[in-house]
């Protein structure tokens, strides 16, 4: 990690992880997505993992006729991916980082100073998804879904997945500044003060912020091209079996 900038720990431990469970990755059940009102066709299933691991409950395509959904389903969508599994050792792989890079020496070092380190990072990630995904879209009629443009070059379509993070629809369709993505985050940010008295400035406050931002933009490019990577992935697999089928 020497001379890699701390703050940006967390990002790089997250392209780590996805790298690692891609390599693991065998196979996938595809299903339909959750949080699409429409019915399960072969264009609109979407599986409920990238990689097999993260969290893919928010992803519909762009392609299909808008409908709106409820609070309820925001709140449902922020639920899953603050509550699924892999929030856990996630938050784990962040404490275990910030424990030996010792940020915010006042929490210590040995299993106290971890046990405090674990418990803000999965509450960084459960407040900001809660705040992103449920509470802000439900009261600014925000949609807080991807909606995956999935055609096009590989150059605008990663464009257009990183601008969902500043743009988004409202419940009515529209195209607006995404407010729910902005003002969750920096909520999320001002409530982690509560816990993190050594970062409290506002230099501090603005690069937490940042952090998650993103975070959240490389969250959209990863639901942008996880099906052209599970069809890459697909396709070697049968090479492969293929020319061991013809050594045998």
């Amino acid at each position: 990690m020497a001379g890699f900038p701390r703050q940006y720990s967390p990002i790089l431990l997250s392209l780590l992880a996805c790298a690692s469970a891609a390599t693991a990755q065998t196979g996938g059940n595809s299903q339909p997505d959750a949080a699409s009102p429409s019915p399960a066709t072969p264009a609109t299933a979407e599986d409920k993992r990238i990689f097999g691991v993260l969290p893919n409950n928010r992803t519909t395509e762009n392609a299909l006729p808008f409908e709106p959904i409820t609070a309820k389903r925001k709140m449902t969508i922020a639920y899953k991916d603050s509550f699924d599994w892999p929030v856990y050792p996630t938050a784990a792989a962040f404490a275990t980082l910030y424990q030996l890079e010792n940020q915010n020496p006042s929490f210590g070092q040995g299993m106290s100073g971890y046990a405090k380190r674990l418990a803000t990072s999965y509450g960084d990630q459960m407040i900001g998804n809660m705040m992103t995904e449920g509470i802000m879209p439900s009261l600014l009629h925000e949609d807080p879904r991807y909606f995956r443009l999935g055609e096009g070059s590989k150059g605008s379509r990663a464009i257009y997945a990183l601008k969902q993070i500043i743009v988004t629809r409202t419940d009515s369709g529209h195209k607006t500044f995404n407010f729910a993505e902005f003002g969750g985050n920096a909520a999320a940010v001002a409530v982690s003060n509560l816990w993190y008295p050594d970062t409290r400035t506002v230099s501090d406050n603005v690069q937490k912020l940042g952090i998650q931002l993103a975070t959240d933009a490389f969250s959209n490019v990863l639901k942008e091209f996880w099906p052209d990577v599970k069809r890459y992935l697909h396709k070697r697999r049968e090479a492969k079996a293929t020319q061991t089928a013809g050594l045998e």
